[in-house]
């Protein structure tokens, strides 16, 4: 797509289909409509859309029918799975007006149909490939006073990849067990399009907080093999789409945001634990100063001399009160030691996970920060993409000198969007 910068990208989607929802992608492929929601759609060209190749009868009818003649398995798949997906390849509008319109597009989305094979595995999971003709690029149209043509490429498939079965251990020839008993053509959405892992700053994989890997979307790497198709075919004047966008940038930020929000969350569980923790030590230190020696009662006993000694005597009940009162004493003032040191470790563990937690507001709130920007960003670049389209309906009105069938007193004033 333009981005301002006269380049011509391309562009490669990937939709995943259930059974229910490829009855509508097949009604809008094939025409099959009486209406259209899209007013852009011009009835009089659909017979100029173009099948590298049709479809024999309708797309469920002819996943049945692979499954019967044995070409895909659907071992494993769950009735409500994505049993299809389509392919929409596309680049813009003024590319193939500045190409000649219709011939250079059918050429070229002939090599891209080419490309899809490969991309999804052969030709024989294809259902239908057909090149829309018949959508009017209105914006585009307008200006030029001429009619333009949005082309693009719609192709419907079958995910599929190769799985081996092996024999199980139940097989009566145990010499079998392990090896290959068959290979299948597995229908499977997910395996198809497997995504890479997703790196950090440091090159390292990403981790979810269970340990698992952070997987970048298969679209980039569909996007890769859609541009390198393309320019091998020779292709040489358009670039590779969607690479170091924004939205790219968005995702790791995004996921860093919540990465830091999660240690956020479980710092102040713990720092709650801890102030749970302290209270309890206190509680505790409480309990046992009640629960101290009452030294008054201590302060009452009496020792009375004993003649010719410098020993004293003391009645058994005081004695024993008194021995009683000492080992409490004791028992009591090591407890509410290790009470205290316990309550200060709490303490001070709080105070460093409370520390933890500013710095982490400060880092989450500055990734939102970043998150924000570029969110901002992202309208900069469509607001950028729609003020590139105008220069290139201005440049095309200038060549062919056709401001005279616009407003008269625009030629005098066009040059502004330039001057952006």
């Amino acid at each position: 797509m333009a981005r301002g910068d006269g380049i011509h990208r391309t562009s490669a989607r990937n939709a995943k289909l259930t059974a229910d929802k490829v009855s509508n992608a097949q009604a809008h492929n094939e025409r099959e409509k009486e209406t259209y929601v899209n007013q852009d759609i011009v009835s009089e060209r659909t017979g100029m859309n173009v099948h590298f190749k049709s479809p024999t009868t309708s797309y469920t009818a002819m996943f049945d029918q692979m499954v019967a003649d044995g070409i895909i398995s659907t071992r494993g798949l769950k009735a409500d799975a994505d049993k299809f997906g389509e392919l929409i390849f596309d680049v813009n509008s003024a590319y193939f007006y500045n190409h000649g319109g219709y011939d250079f597009a059918r050429e070229f989305y002939e090599n891209a149909y080419r490309a899809a094979a490969q991309i999804v595995g052969g030709e024989q999971y294809i259902l239908s490939a057909v090149m829309h003709a018949d959508e009017r690029n209105r914006a585009m149209s307008e200006a030029l006073g001429e009619d333009v043509y949005h082309y693009h490429l719609h192709v419907v498939y079958v995910p599929v990849v190769e799985k081996q079965i092996l024999w199980s251990k139940r097989c009566k020839d145990k010499s079998l067990v392990g090896t290959v008993k068959e290979t299948i053509q597995q229908v499977s959405m997910s395996k198809k399009w497997e995504s890479k892992p997703a790196l950090d700053e440091n090159g390292e994989p990403m981790l979810t907080k269970n340990g698992k890997k952070v997987l970048r979307k298969s679209y980039s790497v569909l996007q890769d093999d859609f541009y390198n198709a393309m320019r091998s075919a020779g292709y040489t004047d358009v670039e590779r789409g969607e690479r170091g966008s924004s939205e790219e940038h968005l995702t790791v930020t995004q996921f860093k945001v919540e990465k830091e929000q999660e240690r956020l969350a479980d710092l102040t569980v713990q720092t709650a634990q801890k102030v749970q923790e302290a209270a309890s030590l206190e509680k505790k230190i409480e309990k046992i100063q009640k629960q101290k020696v009452d030294m008054d009662a201590v302060d009452k006993i009496e020792a009375k001399p004993k003649m010719l000694s410098s020993k004293v005597t003391l009645e058994r009940s005081e004695y024993e009160n008194l021995v009683t009162a000492a080992k409490k004493y004791v028992t009591y003032d090591r407890k509410e030691s290790k009470l205290k040191k316990l309550l200060e470790l709490a303490n001070k563990k709080i105070t460093e996970l409370k520390e933890k937690i500013a710095t982490l507001t400060e880092e989450v709130n500055k990734y939102k920060s970043v998150e924000k920007k570029l969110h901002s960003a992202g309208l900069e670049v469509e607001n950028e993409q729609l003020r590139s389209k105008i220069r290139s309906y201005e440049t095309a009105i200038e060549r062919n000198n056709l401001w005279h069938l616009f407003n008269p007193k625009r030629s005098k004033t066009h040059s502004r969007s330039d001057a952006r």
